[in-house]
């Protein structure tokens, strides 16, 4: 039985024998991991249904979930720095101006201990 030509190239190179619709499963998927829309692909490789794309790639979506839930993660990390820097702030501007005239009880006097009395 005699090789095919691309098939002696292939014998020749030492390559593994890869299809072209390998090669399409493969770009799909490293579509997928690059971050593109599930739809963007679908569309890539004009699938009629969306979900015959989700179907064929849902081995490549756990990374991408893994991914998402980072990158949620790391909002939800930034907000709370930000909301913890804003009380940190709050706090040292209420500390600032406690005790002024301003911020202090009404009916309170604030006399001087040194004061001597006539």
């Amino acid at each position: 039985m005699s090789l095919m030509p691309s098939a002696k190239l292939i014998a020749g190179a030492d390559l593994p024998p890869i299809r072209l619709h390998d090669l399409r499963h493969g770009a799909a998927s490293l579509s997928l991991a690059a971050g593109n829309d599930l739809k963007v692909v679908q569309a890539m490789l004009g699938h009629s249904s969306i979900v015959l794309t989700a179907d064929t790639y849902t081995s490549v979506l756990p990374c991408l979930a893994h991914q998402a839930a980072e990158a949620t993660a790391n909002l939800v990390m930034k907000a709370a720095r930000r909301t913890a820097k804003k009380i940190r702030r709050d706090s040292r501007k209420a500390t600032r101006h406690y005790g002024t005239k301003k911020h202090r009880r009404p009916g309170s006097t604030r006399k001087s201990a040194h004061k001597v009395a006539p």
